[in-house]
């Protein structure tokens, strides 16, 4: 059985001067996808007009709750016990956010719940992206 679970997460854009400005956001997290976790902002959020999502892995998320982490284009960092600091890197720039961190955490138990730490089916997903690849060759 595939199951989704989204969450609102209030967060809040940091811009150069400091300013902290309220951005709608989406978690979600599918079984069919287990490895990863997904953001979702909608096109008002955006520079362009369109809804973005970004996609990290959910081991990612739950490190970043407690120390920096990441590489490339998505980065953690707690900032104190309240809130958490993720940095996402497009060509278009770099966005600094802040999410509350009791959420985050809230959102990762749920997404255990559906499919635990270790449990998670990477041959499927293999599979399912393989397929999206190459089609049914």
């Amino acid at each position: 059985m595939d199951i989704t679970l989204e969450q609102s997460a209030r967060a809040r854009l940091i811009t150069a001067d400091g300013q902290e400005l309220p951005v709608p956001a989406t978690l979600r997290y599918a079984s069919v996808d287990p490895l990863a976790v997904h953001v979702d902002f909608p096109p008002e959020a955006s520079l362009d007009g369109e809804e973005v999502t970004w996609t990290f892995s959910r081991t990612l998320l739950e490190e970043g709750l407690g120390q920096p982490v990441g590489a490339g284009d998505v980065h953690f960092w707690p900032c104190g016990d309240a809130r958490t600091a993720v940095e996402l890197h497009s060509r278009s720039g770099m966005a600094l956010l802040q999410f509350d961190t009791p959420a985050l955490h809230r959102f990762l138990l749920r997404s255990y719940a559906v499919v635990a730490a270790g449990q998670e089916d990477v041959g499927a997903a293999v599979d399912r992206g393989l397929t999206a690849l190459f089609g049914a060759v």
